[in-house]
């Protein structure tokens, strides 16, 4: 059985790259150095302990980037998810910015809101990089 991957183009190609990276980076700062601050953006209503929740979140984080780069043949499935993931947690930063938590610099009601604008993007990014591109 031949392989059915096809090729990206470098744009996609790099996006996909740096969306893994970051996740990665993010995913291992979730369980080192930022956890207080991810703490931040877990809901009061989700009934789990804030620290376990930043912990799974980041043991994703890290598989989900990984997986951006060492599964090709699941590229697009992979896409999805990503931007599922992303999705997933966007109440967390709407949590953030309703119940005026400070983390990572966003101290101020605007700074938060701006923040939310970003989710979508990760979103979309995470979709368009991992579509084969049109014949």
């Amino acid at each position: 059985m031949g392989s059915d991957v096809r090729t990206s183009t470098v744009p996609r190609s790099i996006t996909r790259w740096l969306l893994a990276g970051g996740l990665v980076f993010a995913g291992v700062s979730h369980l080192f150095w930022a956890r207080k601050e991810f703490r931040a953006q877990v809901p009061t209503w989700v009934p789990m302990d804030a620290d376990g929740v930043v912990v799974a979140s980041g043991v994703v984080e890290v598989a989900l980037g990984k997986a951006l780069v060492v599964l090709p043949k699941e590229r697009r499935r992979i896409g999805w998810i990503v931007a599922a993931f992303f999705v997933a947690v966007f109440p967390g930063n709407v949590a953030q910015w309703r119940e005026r938590r400070d983390a990572f610099g966003l101290t101020t009601d605007r700074a938060r809101l701006v923040r939310l604008w970003f989710q979508p993007l990760l979103v979309v990014l995470a979709l368009w990089s991992t579509t084969p591109p049109k014949r």
